[in-house]
């Protein structure tokens, strides 16, 4: 996922820029940090998004319809009521 290949690229330059450094202890922290942080985001992938933004315009669209549909049918309905008195 995203949040997952996110997490490994900033591990790994974390890790670059600290490899030569004793500051094991500061890595693993920032590491818990971002992976946290990443989590409270509550991320979606590109996918799951462009699928989503999919079903709402199919659902627009059926909406629509059924108003249209609603429409015709009152107005028949009223025609009809009209027409009995």
């Amino acid at each position: 996922m995203v949040k997952d290949k996110l997490l490994e690229e900033i591990s790994a330059r974390i890790s670059g820029i600290l490899e030569a450094s004793p500051a094991k202890d500061l890595e693993k922290n920032l590491k818990s940090g971002v992976a946290g942080l990443l989590a409270r985001m509550d991320l979606v992938t590109r996918e799951e998004f462009d699928v989503q933004a999919q079903v709402l315009a199919h659902t627009r669209e059926h909406l629509q319809h059924l108003e249209t549909r609603l429409a015709a049918l009152e107005s028949k309905a009223g025609m009809d009521d009209a027409a009995a008195h």
